[in-house]
C-alpha cells in the first residue's frame, strides 16, 4: 500500500507540472485546468488512502459544503470580479492552512514529543497562512469596492506597528517552540499575524494590487509546502512549492512591469483613484482635450492600415469584450489589420486582458505582450486606447515627479493618432492625471466603452 500510495502521489505531481505548462496560452489553459485538477483529485485519494485516516464522514461533509459553495460561485462570477474571486479563493487556501496548524498543535499537546522541525514548520505555517488570509480578504475588500481603493494608513506610526505585530508573532512562535503548550499563545500567534496581514495590505493602494494578489498566492503556497512539511505530506509539499515558485517568479515579473520594487509596495502602495492632479506637469489645470464622436472614429479607423486595441480595467467593467471583437471583425473584413496591446499589469489580476479577450474567441496570435507592441505603434494609424489609463500615460516617461515615473508602459503616442475611449477625465489606479488624454494626437469619445465600440460598429456597417 505504501507503494501504490507514493506511486499515485507521482502521478498526481506529473499531472500538476503537465496541468501548469498548460496555462501559458488561451488555447491550452482549459485542458491544463482539468489535467491539474484530475492530478489533485489522485493526490486527494492517494492521502485519504494513508494509514490512520478516519473521520471518513467529516471528511465527505467537508467536500460537499466545499463543492457547494465553491462551484455555484466560480460559475456566476463575472469576468470584472474574477480578481476579487482570485484573492477570495487564495485567502480561504490560506485560512485552511493556519487552521490545520491550530489543530496539530492542539492534538500535539503543544508539539510535545515532536521534533522541533514539525512546531518550526507548523509555526511557520500558522503565521504565513493566517497573513494570507486576512490580507487576501482586505484585497477582495479594496477589489470589491466594500473597503476604500486609496491607501488606508496610520502615516508614520504604520511601519513602527507592522514590526511589533511582526515580533509578537515570531516571539509567541519562540515561546511555542520552547515548550509552551497554551492555547492562548497559538490564539495570539495566529491573531497578530491576521493584525499584520490586515495592516499591511491596508496601505496598498489600487495601483498595486495585482502584484499584491500574486505576492499573497505565494505566500499561501509556501505556508502549504510548510505545514505538509509539518504533516509529513508529500502533496502538501510538493504543490505548495509550486504554487509558491510560480507566484513568487509572477510577482517579480509584475513588479518589474510597475518598475517598483517589492518590498517599497508591501511599505505601502500607492493609487486608489480620486485624484486629478500630480500626474505631470500642470496637475490640476484646467487643460483642453479635443472630444470626438462614434462616427468620426469609424471613420479614422475605417481607412486606416493597421489598429491596435488597447484593453484595460474600463473595458472589463463595460463588458466590452464582444462588441470588440465585432468591431475587429469589420474592419479586418476592410482589409485592416487589428491587433491587441497587452500591458503585465492592465486590469486587476495578471492575464486580465487576455482572459477577457479569450472569452470573445479573440485570436491568441493578435494578442501582442508590451515589447511587441512598442515596437508595432510607428507603423500604427490608430490606437483605440479602451479603458487604459496608467498603462499608457506618457508621464512614466517625462515626469520624474510622477509616482509612476519610470513604470514602462504601452507607447501608443508613438502611432499616428490615438482614441480613448472612457467615461470622464477621472484618474486611473494610481490616483494621476493622464498626460494621454491632453496630447494633440488624441481624441476622446466619452461614455460607456460598450455603448461606444457599439456605436462605432453601427458606423462600420455603413461605411
Amino acid at each position: 500500500m505504501t507503494t501504490f500510495i507514493a506511486v499515485l502521489y507521482i502521478i498526481a505531481f506529473s499531472l500538476f507540472i503537465y496541468g501548469l505548462m498548460g496555462l501559458t496560452g488561451p488555447r491550452t489553459a482549459v485542458r491544463g485546468n482539468w489535467i491539474a485538477a484530475v492530478g489533485m483529485a489522485i493526490a486527494v485519494i492517494a492521502t485519504l488512502l494513508l494509514p490512520g485516516m478516519g473521520n471518513w464522514w467529516l471528511i465527505a461533509l467537508g467536500l460537499v459544503i466545499g463543492t457547494v459553495v465553491g462551484v455555484p460561485a466560480a460559475r456566476r462570477v463575472k469576468m470584472t470580479a474574477m480578481p476579487q474571486m482570485v484573492a477570495l479563493f487564495n485567502g480561504v487556501g490560506g485560512g485552511a492552512v493556519a487552521l490545520i496548524a491550530w489543530v496539530e498543535f492542539r492534538t500535539t499537546d503543544g508539539y510535545a514529543h515532536e521534533p522541533l522541525y514539525v512546531a518550526i514548520a507548523s509555526l511557520f505555517a500558522a503565521i504565513v497562512g493566517s497573513v494570507s488570509f486576512w490580507g487576501s480578504n482586505v484585497a477582495f475588500g479594496k477589489l470589491q469596492e466594500l473597503l476604500p481603493g486609496k491607501p488606508i494608513t496610520l502615516g508614520k506610526a504604520q511601519q513602527p506597528l507592522n514590526i511589533l505585530l511582526v515580533l509578537a508573532a515570531v516571539v509567541l512562535a519562540v515561546v511555542i517552540a520552547a515548550g509552551g503548550s497554551s492555547d492562548w499563545l497559538i490564539i495570539g500567534l495566529l491573531i497578530a499575524a491576521a493584525l499584520v496581514g490586515v495592516m499591511v495590505v491596508l496601505p496598498i493602494g489600487g495601483a498595486d494590487m495585482p502584484v499584491v494578489i500574486s505576492l499573497l498566492n505565494a505566500f499561501t503556497g509556501l505556508s502549504a509546502a510548510a505545514m505538509g512539511l509539518a504533516l509529513d505530506n508529500t502533496a502538501l509539499i510538493v504543490a505548495g512549492m509550486i504554487v509558491g515558485a510560480s507566484g513568487s517568479i509572477l510577482t517579480n515579473l509584475m513588479a518589474k512591469a510597475m518598475n517598483r520594487s517589492i518590498p517599497a509596495i508591501v511599505a505601502g502602495g500607492f493609487g486608489g483613484g480620486g485624484a486629478s492632479g500630480g500626474g505631470g506637469a500642470g496637475g490640476g489645470e484646467d487643460r483642453p482635450v479635443r472630444s470626438t464622436s462614434a462616427a468620426d472614429a469609424a471613420i479614422q479607423m475605417a481607412y486606416a492600415s493597421r489598429v491596435m486595441v488597447v484593453p484595460g480595467y474600463g473595458m472589463a467593467v463595460a463588458q466590452a469584450q464582444h462588441a470588440v471583437r465585432e468591431m475587429a471583425d469589420l474592419l479586418e473584413g476592410k482589409g485592416i489589420e487589428v491587433l491587441y496591446a497587452i500591458h503585465p499589469v492592465a486590469g486587476r489580476m495578471p492575464g486580465h486582458m487576455n482572459v477577457l479577450l479569450a472569452e470573445a474567441d479573440v485570436p491568441y496570435e493578435s494578442l501582442k505582450e508590451m515589447d511587441e507592441s512598442n515596437s508595432q505603434f510607428p507603423q500604427t494609424d490608430v490606437a483605440l486606447v479602451i479603458g487604459a489609463n496608467d498603462v499608457t500615460n506618457p508621464a512614466a516617461q517625462t515626469d520624474p515627479s510622477s509616482p509612476i515615473y519610470g513604470m514602462p508602459i504601452l507607447n501608443v503616442t508613438s502611432s499616428r493618432s490615438v482614441i480613448v475611449l472612457k467615461r470622464s477625465m477621472s484618474s486611473g489606479f494610481a490616483g494621476i492625471e493622464n498626460e494621454l488624454f491632453f496630447d494633440p494626437k488624441t481624441a476622446m469619445l466619452f461614455g460607456d466603452a460598450k455603448s461606444s465600440v457599439s456605436e462605432i460598429v453601427e458606423e462600420l456597417k455603413g461605411i
